[in-house]
């Protein structure tokens, strides 16, 4: 079979193909292929068979690394986009996916749909001829197997992540929102901690959501960036003396002949218009994109929402704040006018002899009664000046 650069494909055995490419080493991780002809293996490869396969940097490659913390990245290369959304991290070209970590709890559903959606075209037409797909469904199919394989992949992981990160808000507003709603009724340490840990959560699922409509973002404003991602166009249009360094990419992908020709067909619209023509690609990172931003609406809603609680309950504690100080402030005048009250009595209980003191004994119930109605007066006065500066309310 004629391999792109004009040298022979020569067909190499499943099992022994993925035997010999296994290579256990400190840098072997877990890897699921997947190509446009419905196979799939699952290997364990370190990242120099990764490098050669996809013809991708270690730099590239650096960015899958789990170890390391690189924010969501879509990068298109030659031969490959790099692909690291959260857990989803993929490479993939214009006839293959690889797919890291399979057997991740987070992973499974996404190599499910990829099994769904890149299935072969004669496949999906044999299984809708003994009817065991709906009508929807055949649709949807015609749809998907008009597209490139590598926008079909894509699209699958944009779905997944989109899809995660929603359901990863909705669930944070579901323990957000009762939550919320206690701490208004009942303001305790109980609850002020609860609604503190959620909302660091928020904070760290937005930033997450951020990220990723950043990077469609900046993917729908730059044309180049996006048409560095169509590579079936790429591969159609490439000459065949310009590949003639890729015998170990063919060694390895034995139908690479089918694919080509496969791709061509996906891409013929494209390829026979403009080449810098992204018109299909935009509106499949638009559809996302725009599914992404709600979700990041409803975070920022839901961040007002705790900030208009916040503010609620600083008014609240304001306000008792207030009342204590009035309460302060009551207390305080008492204690003056009784501290009045003490001075006319300790004056009066010195013990020193004063002529006027004998034969008076009626002068002290004068003096306890004109003491208490000034202090009486004294205490209305004060109060009555804080309540005419609004001191104390009425």
């Amino acid at each position: 079979m004629a391999g792109r650069d004009g040298g022979c494909v020569v067909p190499v055995d499943t099992p022994t193909a993925v035997a010999g490419f296994k290579k256990k080493g400190a840098g072997s991780r877990s890897w699921i292929l997947m190509d446009s002809s419905g196979q799939e293996n699952l290997m364990d490869v370190d990242k120099h068979a990764i490098m050669q396969r996809v013809q991708i940097h270690a730099r590239d490659l650096r960015i899958l690394d789990p170890l390391l913390s690189y924010p969501s990245t879509i990068l298109g290369r030659e031969r490959a986009i790099v692909l690291n959304l959260e857990h989803i991290k993929a490479i993939i070209t214009a006839d293959e996916v690889l797919l890291r970590d399979p057997l991740d709890d987070n992973v499974v559903p996404i190599v499910e749909d990829l099994r769904r959606r890149l299935k072969p075209e004669n496949l999906s037409r044999e299984e809708n001829r003994y009817g065991n797909l709906a009508a929807h469904n055949d649709m949807e199919t015609a749809e998907e197997d008009d597209s490139p394989f590598e926008f079909r992949a894509l699209e699958v992981a944009l779905e997944a992540i989109c899809s995660y990160l929603n359901a990863r808000t909705i669930e944070l507003e579901t323990a957000v929102y009762p939550a919320l709603d206690m701490l208004t009724s009942k303001i305790s340490s109980r609850n002020l901690d609860r609604v503190r840990k959620l909302k660091s959560q928020m904070t760290r699922l937005t930033a997450r959501v951020q990220k990723v409509r950043d990077e469609l973002e900046q993917l729908l404003d730059d044309d180049d960036d996006m048409a560095d991602l169509y590579l079936s166009r790429k591969l159609s249009g490439a000459s065949p003396m310009s590949e003639a360094g890729a015998a170990s990419w063919f060694l390895m992908s034995p139908t690479i002949g089918s694919k080509i020709s496969r791709a061509s067909r996906a891409s013929v619209a494209t390829v026979r218009g403009d080449e810098n023509d992204v018109e299909e690609l935009e509106m499949l990172l638009e559809a996302y994109f725009m599914q992404i931003d709600g979700t990041l609406n409803k975070l920022t809603t839901l961040r007002e929402y705790i900030d208009n609680t916040e503010d609620y309950i600083n008014i609240q504690l304001d306000n008792h704040r207030n009342q204590l100080i009035q309460l302060e402030l009551l207390l305080s005048s008492g204690t003056v006018c009784l501290s009045v009250y003490s001075l006319v009595a300790g004056i009066f209980g010195m013990n020193i002899p004063y002529t006027w003191n004998d034969d008076h004994g009626y002068v002290f119930k004068w003096v306890v009664v004109l003491t208490g109605i000034i202090c009486a007066v004294l205490f209305v006065l004060i109060i009555s000046y804080a309540r005419h500066k609004g001191l104390v309310g009425s």
